[in-house]
């Protein structure tokens, strides 16, 4: 334990961007076709979004919620775990957050408070979920995966987390978006740090997706 000043932050993973690749491919490879239902139904969210009429937000809420318990499972309990015993400890937080989105948007009357008309927030709440619904999964050809190495919304944990930052930033009153925010902007810290750590190629997205949300709540016109 003298030579603790030695170790470098990589030296505390127990993985090698190569290991952490490979899992998004095997994870790609046994839930296929399940990338195509992951879009389509993200794609239902976004038009949900654009297009917020009576019940949108409960069915917004609902399919983010499922997407949080679903991930949690297959890929960090299944996947993830076995690389990286820490992630254990993040499971119940992906859980809390299924809760959280069931009992602020589906269980309230007005749900989310999705907003109807465009404003700052609505849209930079937009740009986040649509770059994670068709954005983020070319991100992995572009860094040398290729698209079987493609982190898919409601698949892996990012775009989620993305996503989610996303329709928070949109959501009205002002304390439902931290309510909602808090863990996947938490994940988005984490996932940014271990990008970095392992020198991996896009380590920046995820701290801006909280720095886009961030500016999005605080924007003059979203303080309500």
């Amino acid at each position: 334990m003298g030579d603790w000043w030695t170790y470098h932050p990589e030296d505390f993973l127990m993985f090698s961007e190569r290991v952490y690749t490979r899992l998004f491919m095997l994870h790609n490879q046994a839930l296929w076709p399940a990338q195509l239902l992951a879009l389509a139904l993200g794609g239902l969210v976004l038009f949900a979004l654009l297009h917020p009429r009576p019940g949108s937000s409960r069915l917004v809420a609902a399919l983010l919620a499922m997407a949080w318990v679903f991930v949690a499972w297959s890929f960090l309990w299944q996947r993830y775990v076995p690389i990286n015993w820490g992630i254990r400890y993040l499971v119940p937080l992906f859980v809390l957050q299924a809760l959280l989105l069931i009992i602020v948007g589906a269980t309230r009357r007005d749900g989310l408070g999705l907003p109807t008309r465009w404003s700052v927030s609505r849209g930079l709440g937009l740009v986040l979920f649509t770059y994670a619904l068709v954005g983020h999964p070319f991100v992995a050809p572009l860094v040398g995966r290729g698209l079987t190495g493609a982190e898919i919304i409601g698949l892996t944990p990012d775009p989620l987390a993305f996503a989610t930052l996303g329709v928070a930033v949109m959501a009205s009153p002002a304390g439902r978006t931290w309510t909602l925010a808090a863990i996947p902007a938490l994940w988005c810290l984490i996932s940014g740090v271990t990008l970095a750590i392992l020198d991996a190629a896009g380590a920046w997205l995820p701290p801006l997706a909280v720095v886009l949300a961030l500016l999005a709540r605080w924007w003059p016109e979203a303080r309500r």
